[in-house]
């Protein structure tokens, strides 16, 4: 265990106390009090037409992928940059990844890169809501009405983020959200999919309630249930629900301690980029961030990997982020090759993201900004 860990989970207010009430509600299994309690709440702030709680991410992009039909042969446009299940989702129901480089300044998707990918198997556009910082929806959704395509928002990492006046993952057809315990709003493991489409909601449902039409028989609107469909179980316990509706229910205390934090690092760390040693985080004027990570860009590969070993020797972990999917063996397999995406390929091999979590303090990051400052004094 570091000193500073990269992240560490926290407690802000009665989640040990909304568990007990979840268990003397008799009735931990999905679709509980706390669930309902939950959806309610990120309808209400986010202004949706649904939200429903799944057990991950993962779990709300797969049911994105079924609700927009994908199956073999069937192509989606995404980022390379982008955790695998982004591209997995889909690639289970026999897509074709069709992956398309990044901005240098935001690192999401590069929009101009879009239309040209395009193909008359083309079905869904994936855009990657990297660090909480909005992608240029307005041009993406653009694209997608010219070519009659479904936009499926990824905001594992943009929940309560903007882009103009609207929250990321309410743009697009579908959103899918993460509170893994490394995001801003965390319940150890969970997601939620956000639904933009009425007519989407009645089978995200019976998808999510393992193909039945168990929900409606619950609300007593019908006297039994039935198989209707392909699905899975996506529902997370009511256990977990409870401990995220507490989390839910402080998300602007927990948002503006991520900002104090942003902003500290930002300021510290503005002179090293100043002087040229290292770049940060570009948030551009459309968009309104939720914080969600302190990364910095710097020179090559070899200076990223010496100040994650200056930082091992203080005790302090400090983390890259992804691998390119188009440089995995999966995407190899797919025929992909080196150089074919350089502005992904340059900021996986440069980028560092720092310890960022709840309790971190004040001093905790100037010990973390001061091995920074010490390795390029030396």
């Amino acid at each position: 265990m570091y000193r500073i860990p990269f992240n560490r989970p926290f407690i802000v207010g009665k989640e040990l106390y909304y568990i007990a009430q979840s268990v003397l509600s008799g009735k931990i299994a999905g679709d509980g009090l706390f669930t309902k309690k939950c959806e309610r709440f990120l309808e209400n702030r986010f202004d949706s037409d649904r939200f429903l709680l799944t057990h991950s991410c993962t779990a709300a992009l797969e049911m994105a992928a079924i609700l927009c039909k994908i199956g073999p042969g069937d192509e989606i446009i995404l980022p390379s940059f982008t955790f695998v299940s982004t591209a997995n989702a889909f690639y289970l129901r026999g897509a074709k990844m069709i992956f398309v480089d990044i901005r240098p300044d935001t690192l999401n998707i590069d929009e101009t890169k879009i239309e040209e990918a395009i193909t008359p198997q083309t079905k869904a556009i994936v855009p990657v809501h990297y660090a909480g910082a909005a992608c240029e929806m307005e041009t993406i959704m653009s694209i997608a009405k010219d070519h009659d395509l479904m936009v499926v928002e990824d905001a594992a990492q943009g929940l309560d983020a903007k882009y103009k006046d609207k929250y990321l993952g309410t743009i697009g057809d579908i959103g899918a959200f993460s509170f893994h315990e490394t995001k801003n709003v965390i319940c150890g493991e969970g997601g939620a999919i956000c639904l933009n489409s009425k007519k989407l909601i009645e089978r995200a449902e019976i998808i999510r309630e393992k193909g039945t039409d168990r929900s409606k028989f619950f609300r007593g609107e019908i006297d039994k249930y039935t198989w209707m469909d392909i699905g899975s179980s996506y529902l997370p316990s009511d256990i977990v629900a409870a401990f995220l509706f507490a989390q839910l229910e402080n998300i602007d205390q927990i948002g503006w301690k991520r900002k104090s934090l942003f902003d500290y690092y930002y300021d510290r760390l503005q002179p090293l980029a100043a002087e040229g040693h290292l770049e940060l985080p570009y948030i551009s004027k459309e968009s309104s961030s939720n914080n969600h990570m302190l990364y910095i860009l710097l020179r090559d590969e070899d200076a990223r990997n010496e100040i994650i070993d200056r930082m091992k020797s203080n005790d302090i972990l400090s983390v890259f982020h992804y691998l390119p999917l188009h440089q995995s063996p999966v995407g190899r397999q797919m025929g992909y090759a080196d150089g074919e995406l350089p502005v992904t390929e340059s900021i996986s091999r440069r980028l560092l993201r720092l310890p960022f979590y709840y309790e971190l303090t004040q001093k905790e990051q100037n010990q973390v900004v001061n091995t920074i400052i010490k390795y390029f004094s030396a």
